[in-house]
């Protein structure tokens, strides 16, 4: 949309000739940002609640910079900046843009924090099985937190030992939403499931033996849960697991 429709768009709205759900209704495609090697989606918020998150893997450092000085440079947004699959040179060339860029090293994820604002109605609780599953689980905890989300975690109370899960049964009965993350045969989130009444997100991660098959014996033992509740994500993906997890708790 160029400024002069724009222009003629907000005038309207001024004069009464449209009323302000017709206009959102307009702008809420609208605009995108052509940096060459990317297009970078402005008005995500706008249509789905939280700003377009940048996935690190397979972009140069210089890449990402980029795309985050497109995101910050503008003055009117306040929202969150996230990035994903990062590692270290990547946030060497995010903190020349931006100062306040911090980097978590066990998750991979670089964090942007522009607003506190809590939009989630509950809490997210982030249960993992095990230690090795927590890198997946930080992941799910940063991106939900800074998509506006109460979140408290619990790890490590695989079924293993499963006398360590019921021990915060409490927790579990008290979050609007749960997402659950492990990995070997992914059972914990079937017996998550069958304690509350709320939706349980499984994540199944590349933890465990060769016949795990990096994480598609945990995948397939997750997608044959008998407990009703539970849906599930792709491998290790506790990103997409908090996004879903947020827009449930902001219903």
């Amino acid at each position: 949309m160029k400024s002069d429709e724009l222009l003629k768009l907000l005038q309207a709205v001024e004069s009464g000739k449209l009323l302000t759900e017709a206009a959102l209704a307009k702008l809420k495609h609208l605009p995108f940002e052509d940096i060459g090697f990317a297009k970078v989606d402005h008005h995500r918020a706008l249509r789905q609640g939280f700003a377009e998150v940048i996935f690190g893997k397979g972009k140069t450092p210089a890449q990402v910079a980029q795309i985050v000085r497109a995101m910050v440079s503008k003055k009117a947004s306040s929202h969150n900046v996230l990035v994903t699959r990062a590692d270290l040179k990547i946030f060497a060339a995010v903190k020349r843009v931006s100062r306040g860029a911090k980097f978590h090293a066990l998750s991979g994820v670089i964090t942007i924090e522009r607003s506190s604002e809590i939009s989630g109605k509950g809490t997210i609780l982030v249960v993992s099985a095990g230690t090795s599953d927590i890198p997946v689980a930080e992941e799910a905890v940063l991106t939900a937190r800074m998509m506006g989300n109460r979140v408290e975690q619990l790890y490590d109370v695989g079924v293993a030992g499963i006398h360590r899960l019921l021990e915060h049964r409490s927790e579990l009965t008290e979050a609007r939403v749960i997402i659950c993350v492990a990995g070997m045969e992914g059972a914990l989130p079937s017996v998550v499931g069958g304690l509350v009444g709320v939706p349980v997100i499984a994540v199944p991660t590349s933890t465990g033996y060769g016949a795990s098959f990096g994480g598609v014996a945990a995948l397939l033992g997750m997608l044959n849960s008998c407990a009703s509740n539970v849906t599930v994500v792709n491998i290790d993906n506790g990103f997409g697991a908090a996004c879903v997890a947020s827009c449930i708790n902001r219903l």
